[in-house]
């Protein structure tokens, strides 16, 4: 069992005939992943690194039978394209755009708590199932099949975590990122839940940063709901106040809630050992299992 994509995942590429989804599109492909075809406003008939280009989502999908979309549309149109995803029959979308204007996502996500489909984003890397399929742009070569589920804020990190996890031959089920924006469709508990249910999941990471309230929620679901064991890496610990870092919703108000201190604790607190570096990440998990 895998959370959210498996090898039967029939793809989408919303923006495929843009540089990045086209380049994606492509390495997904490479990857394993059933990219079934895109979808851009005024280019049905087209093909585009073989695949067919339908104008709207839901011909896309009474054509291909697809049920998950990755968004690579531009911020100033992403709020229409992700709500034609919404509106139609598909389980998943992913959005990996960066830089939706807050009241767009905002819209966005009102929709999306309304309707069957799972939103993954935006201002993500997307989702991989080791050795089945990924959706989104993150690299397929550091990545492992196995037991390990990741969720986080950040790319980045993710990486680096994955990659100290793969060194010491320790595979992931599923990873997740989120999104570092102040609005994304997936937050942490949603996908910690999903690990929670997953028989394959037999520890989860979760990776997250300044900003938010979101990883004290979590570690309370960890805490109150989850049997399976949560390893946590926090970064951020030497930001000051006031300054965005990185990620829109890496920002630390002044309230002292959304500081890397205060989650740390949150999750210690509780009994959910944190790592201070991702290769000390991976040497919690491998004493845990």
């Amino acid at each position: 069992m895998s959370v959210l994509v498996d090898a039967d995942t029939r793809v989408l590429v919303q923006g495929l005939t843009g540089d990045e989804g086209r380049f994606h599109a492509r390495l997904m492909d490479e990857y394993g992943t059933r990219v079934v075809g895109g979808v851009v406003p005024g280019r049905g008939g087209e093909s585009v690194e073989g695949l067919p280009v339908y104008g709207t989502v839901d011909r896309a999908v009474a054509e291909t039978g697809a049920d998950a979309s990755v968004v690579f549309v531009p911020p100033a149109f992403a709020e229409d394209a992700l709500m034609e995803a919404l509106d139609s029959d598909l389980d998943l979308v992913v959005a990996i755009t960066e830089g939706i204007p807050v009241q767009d996502m905002s819209r966005v996500y009102a929709r999306a708590r309304r309707v069957d489909t799972t939103l993954v984003g935006p201002n993500c890397p997307g989702v991989i199932t080791p050795g089945e399929a990924k959706l989104g742009i993150l690299p397929g070569d550091i990545f492992a099949a196995g037991s390990v589920g990741l969720v986080s804020r950040s790319g980045t990190l993710t990486y680096q975590i994955v990659d100290s996890l793969t060194e010491r031959g320790l595979g992931q089920s599923t990873a997740i990122g989120i999104g570092g924006d102040p609005i994304v469709g997936t937050s942490f508990v949603d996908a910690l839940d999903a690990f929670e249910r997953d028989p394959d999941t037999e520890i989860a990471v979760l990776t997250g940063e300044i900003g938010g309230e979101d990883e004290q929620r979590a570690a309370e679901f960890v805490a109150s709901e989850m049997d399976t064991p949560v390893v946590a890496f926090i970064a951020g610990r030497t930001a000051p106040e006031g300054t965005r870092m990185g990620h829109a919703g890496a920002i630390v108000s002044g309230d002292g809630a959304g500081t890397a201190s205060a989650k740390i604790a949150a999750f210690e607190d509780r009994g959910v050992p944190v790592g201070e570096t991702p290769g000390e990440v991976a040497r919690l998990v491998d004493e845990q299992l």
